[in-house]
This record gives structure tokens, C-alpha cells and sequence, in this order.
């Protein structure tokens, strides 16, 4: 049971870094495209990347509360 706890534990860390980076370079290149066609919404454009960052940090942070129960239980 322990061996299953840590490739699970694994597996949900990993996925959601994974996610999380598609996430930010998704939102990141999307940005970057808004701000070279109107420049002069840059500081709207760029104030909302962040808070949608912000956003999409949070699911690497749960999954790596997950992979600790996870680990707590091998």
C-alpha cells in the first residue's frame, strides 16, 4: 500500500505542475499578443495576467497538499 501512496503522490504533483505551466504560458503569450496589438492597454493587460498567474498558481499548491495527504497515508 505504502509503494502505491508514493507513485500517487507523484503522479498528482506532477500533473499539476504540468497543468500549471501550460496555464501560466497560455496566459503569459496571450498577453504578450493583447499588449503588441493595442500597446496602450498595457498596464489593463498586464495587471490581469498576474492576477490570472495568481490564480493558476493555486493549483499547483493544492495538488502538492494532496500529494502530502497522500504521502501520509503510505
Amino acid at each position: 500500500m505504502g509503494a502505491l501512496a508514493l507513485v500517487a503522490a507523484g503522479i498528482v504533483f506532477g500533473l499539476g505542475a504540468l497543468g500549471a505551466g501550460i496555464g501560466n504560458g497560455l496566459i503569459v503569450g496571450r498577453a504578450l499578443e493583447g499588449i503588441s496589438r493595442q500597446p496602450e492597454l498595457r498596464g489593463v493587460l498586464q495587471s490581469t495576467m498576474f492576477i490570472g498567474i495568481g490564480l493558476v498558481e493555486a493549483m499547483p499548491i493544492i495538488t502538492l497538499v494532496l500529494a502530502f495527504i497522500f504521502l501520509g497515508k503510505a
